[in-house]
């Protein structure tokens, strides 16, 4: 069966999607990250529960790595159960063929949910009904929506012991081995406050110390992709990456442009909104809306840009804490005659500043890098090419009020991603090999996963 675009649009009422509600900020308001992005009549079931999805990230403030988590899932889940109706696409997960008539629309929208539902504790009682509401009442809705309710459950439960249990307090627990030199991680100094308004100060214990022990959705095992280990820091490169950092990412910066500032505001992304994973997805959708894609070519659009995503942190954060690298804040004001390197500029300054919020977790590799690699070589490959010109504002200014009119504009995917990953050089919180090594990475699982996964049936 060939699910057009008409016929999806039809069977789904999609011209209602616009006015889908519950907690969640409806497509045209303020709260919705698609309203700025997005044309009305692109609009469709796939972008409105990654929408939904995207908000709540924001709205429960969800860390990066746990938020590259919780968009996999339901990605995953909806496309497979739509999937399973349609047989468009091989199913490597094993889900099997889903019942015939079934409205796949119906499907998929169910299955989302249900996965939804678990990763964010929450259970989207207005979303599901404004979303049923939109289908005509028949066998086909009936049907699609006990098959989306079984793939739900049967991805919830495939997923139930995969490494992901979430802990309140982040704990080693002899997951990962402390190094004992030099380069030794430790927490960032009470400096920095990353919320509006009133905080307090303290440091903080590492973030998600096990997050790169879960099971991954396509890298098979995560230890293929783990990088080579960091510079030596007596060595010349580690020398000129401490200078770049030190003269570039200092709060107080002579050297660091306007536009490199406003480049490290840009790409942000902090807890505080959709961060870097979620950045992605909607640039997914920003950069794919136009190019007449069917439901299911949407559906494994944002599922494959789910679990990319998600496998990015899952291997930068193995990375992190199996190399265990100071944050150059730390080098810079505390560590650096541990060092033992000859260069001059390899000195300690006491009151050096990062531009923007030292994370608190190690430092090699790059999230973001990672993320931005993955992201934008997936959305290549699904596009058939890196040259892609697009333009958009910062979708959250909670924290950078200074972004507020500010567009910045790209003519290759690539470029968005490598701007991404100089952000945090500029902004004084990553070592360039941080950055460099994040985007081979991040590029190799995209690749793998696109060669691998949801091809499409002869």
């Amino acid at each position: 069966m060939i699910f057009s675009r008409r016929h999806f649009m039809a069977s789904a009422g999609i011209a209602g999607f616009a006015g889908l509600s519950g907690c969640t900020g409806q497509f045209g308001s303020a709260n919705s990250y698609l309203t700025p992005i997005m044309r009305p009549q692109n609009h469709n079931i796939v972008t409105h529960w990654c929408d939904v999805i995207m908000q709540q990230i924001r709205d429960q403030r969800v860390p990066p790595p746990r938020a590259a988590y919780n968009l996999a899932m339901p990605t995953a889940a909806g496309f497979l159960a739509a999937n399973g109706i349609l047989q468009a696409y091989d199913d490597p997960f094993g889900i099997g063929v889903g019942p015939r008539g079934a409205d796949p629309a119906m499907a998929y929208g169910v299955a989302f949910a249900t996965a939804a539902s678990e990763v964010f504790q929450q259970p989207f009682i207005g979303e599901r009904m404004d979303f049923a509401n939109q289908i005509p009442d028949g066998e086909a809705k009936s049907l699609g929506a006990a098959w989306g309710r079984q793939v739900g459950l049967k991805i919830v439960k495939m997923r139930t012991r995969d490494g992901s249990q979430p802990s309140k307090v982040n704990y080693y627990l002899n997951r990962y081995q402390r190094r004992h030199d030099a380069l030794q991680w430790t927490p960032t100094g009470p400096l920095y406050s990353a919320k509006p308004g009133p905080a307090f100060d303290s440091f903080s214990r590492p973030l998600f110390p096990g997050h790169g022990q879960i099971k991954p959705w396509t890298m098979g095992r995560t230890e293929n992709f783990r990088t080579a280990p960091f510079h030596d820091p007596a060595s010349p490169e580690f020398a000129a990456e401490f200078d770049q950092v030190r003269v570039l990412g200092a709060a107080d910066s002579r050297e660091r442009t306007a536009d490199q500032s406003e480049i490290a505001l840009f790409w942000e992304d902090g807890p505080w909104g959709i961060t870097p994973p979620g950045h992605y997805m909607l640039i997914a959708i920003q950069v794919l809306q136009d190019r007449n894609l069917s439901f299911i070519e949407w559906a494994r659009a944002m599922a494959l840009i789910g679990m990319t995503q998600c496998d990015a942190s899952i291997q930068a954060w193995d990375t992190k804490y199996s190399h265990d690298v100071i944050r150059p804040e730390t080098a810079i004001r505390h560590r650096a005659p541990k060092f033992a390197n000859p260069d001059p500029r390899v000195e300690r300054e006491q009151g050096w500043r990062s531009y923007i919020p030292t994370p608190e977790f190690p430092s090699y590799t790059s999230g973001h890098s990672t993320f931005g690699a993955a992201g934008a070589a997936m959305i290549g490959h699904i596009l058939g090419s890196d040259e892609v010109s697009f333009a958009h504002q910062s979708p959250d200014q909670v924290l950078w009020p200074q972004l507020r009119g500010v567009t910045r504009h790209w003519n290759r995917l690539s470029d968005a991603a490598d701007e991404n990953g100089m952000s945090r050089i500029y902004g004084g919180v990553h070592w360039m090999r941080d950055h460099l090594v994040g985007m081979e990475a991040g590029k190799a699982i995209a690749n793998h996963a696109h060669a691998q996964y949801f091809r499409r049936r002869v």
